[in-house]
């Protein structure tokens, strides 16, 4: 059975998917300007493509020493240039790379999860838990502003709470 967080990062990473569920390719690479005129949102392909982005930097590139989606980084890291990657291209890394950060995942109890990455031979100063915290926000982030987006193009139907909580129950360690 996997750490209660890493439970967690799944089901923040299925409310995603529910939440993008039946988008087209179209919709996925506009972006929408906010009302005040200043800059526009990032699309939802970028919103996949960074997500997947933060889990190969922290669970495949740092803590696994492999390199997944090398351009990624350019593509969809944060504080890079706005870009419209298509969708199918973003699922497919996304699928790569969290098939990939899984593997390193399901290692973790709870002694490693208070243990420090090292990068360029200096510990990172948050502990693995606390990184593992920071994904499941980061997702549940993204989700909110892909929702938002959403309705700002008009789909309707769209999921209006948390799904199926119980796939990843709080349990003691």
């Amino acid at each position: 059975m996997p750490h209660l967080l890493v439970a967690q990062l799944r089901f923040a990473r299925s409310e995603l998917i529910r939440c993008l569920d039946g988008i087209s390719a179209e919709d996925a690479v506009r972006r929408i300007s906010p009302m005040n005129g200043i800059g526009a949102m990032n699309c939802i392909s970028w919103i996949v493509g960074h997500l997947a982005y933060q889990e190969s930097a922290y669970w495949v590139e740092v803590a696994q020493g492999q390199q997944i989606a090398p351009d990624l980084r350019d593509l969809v890291g944060w504080g890079k240039p706005a870009t419209t990657p298509p969708l199918a291209e973003m699922w497919a890394t996304w699928q790569e790379i969290t098939a990939a950060a899984d593997r390193y995942l399901e290692t973790l109890t709870p002694e490693l999860m208070v243990t420090h990455f090292e990068r360029e031979g200096k510990p990172v100063p948050e502990n693995v838990g606390t990184l593992l915290l920071r994904n499941i926000d980061h997702y549940w982030f993204h989700t909110g502003e892909a929702h938002a987006i959403r309705q700002m193009l008009g789909h309707r139907n769209l999921p209006d709470f948390v799904g199926n909580i119980s796939v990843a129950a709080y349990r003691p360690e």
